[in-house]
């Protein structure tokens, strides 16, 4: 068993669906929300306005994104919403399910604090890429003022190539003679995504092709030391801090002083060993929540590997 596989191993334990600060659970929470509210705010409009195609015209305009940039200067916070919004519930269940597993195994690699950048930057440059295919294509400038982005498909294929791409060995039901590997299944959703959108614009496909384009290019850079990740979650935690007096303003945890101890017998004079305790092991799962698993220091990474060993 490697380090990663038994890093996995212990998050799985850790991350349960309703911890706190569960990336993936809020973002499936936010678009469960964004469905349920839309479709209630279309029961009520319908009710009140009995022209047919009355709220597609007024009300849910204000949810999705529109290809047309004089449009989207009205409305730009469209390039957010829309990829929560969800107007099927076919498509939004079977976005989620994706979401959750590609998520999953994400969250597990990196901690908490990954996953959520890389669905924004995902439907960000699905975003970018529908509305410059909208105005580059000859054969879609007839129909932009009509067009309209929705869903979390672009967010949703970034996150699935992202974790292709950090973890390409990583395999599923691993019983089954060795496990199915997780670039079989990406294939696999690759093709329902597209599939799912034949016919349609080609607009669709172009920003799906983005959103998977800046899932890979998010790993690329994160493997040569750039974390795109950083300043938003810097961000966030500075404006969450804005509401908190009591609590300084930090980007990371403080470090928890570490319990030690000394052998003797064999061992040199002088040569320290961390304790392996269940809170020296949570500690580590903590870290490893909030910052990811790659900058863990060499003797946490033994402390892990240890207690794997151990069995703890």
């Amino acid at each position: 068993m490697g380090e990663s596989e038994r890093y996995i191993g212990y998050r799985k334990r850790k991350i349960s669906m309703g911890a706190d600060g569960n990336a993936l659970m809020i973002l499936i929470s936010i678009n469960a929300i964004f469905f349920i509210a839309v479709w209630f705010i279309q029961i009520v409009y319908n009710i009140i306005q009995s022209a047919p195609g009355s709220f597609e015209n007024n009300i849910l305009p204000w949810f999705i994104m529109p290809a047309k940039l004089s449009a989207l200067v009205q409305k730009p916070w469209t390039v957010f919403t829309y990829m929560f919004t969800h107007t099927g519930l076919i498509t939004v269940i079977t976005n989620m399910l994706w979401l959750w597993v590609f998520g999953s195994i994400l969250q597990s690699i990196t901690g908490n604090r990954k996953l959520i950048p890389v669905y924004i930057y995902g439907g960000i440059a699905g975003a970018v890429a529908f509305v410059a295919a909208n105005y580059l294509l000859p054969s879609l400038k007839p129909t932009i003022n009509f067009s309209f982005l929705h869903g979390a498909n672009a967010a949703t294929m970034a996150i699935a190539i992202a974790t292709t791409a950090l973890a390409p060995d990583y395999r599923f039901f691993k019983m089954l003679n060795g496990g199915i590997p997780i670039w079989a299944l990406t294939l696999l959703y690759v093709i329902i995504d597209f599939a799912g959108v034949a016919g349609a614009s080609a607009a669709y496909n172009i920003s799906h092709l983005a959103g998977a384009f800046i899932g890979f290019m998010f790993v690329f850079s994160l493997r040569r030391g750039s974390d795109w990740s950083l300043w938003m979650n810097n961000f966030y935690d500075w404006f969450i801090n804005l509401f908190n007096p009591d609590k300084k303003v930090v980007s990371t945890q403080r470090r928890i002083k570490e319990k030690v101890f000394y052998k003797t017998g064999n061992q040199k004079p002088f040569v320290k060993r961390s304790n392996i305790t269940q809170q020296r092991i949570d500690e580590i799962l903590d870290k490893i929540n909030q910052k990811g698993y790659h900058l863990l220091t060499d003797e946490e990474k033994n402390i892990l590997k240890r207690a794997g060993e151990a069995d703890l």
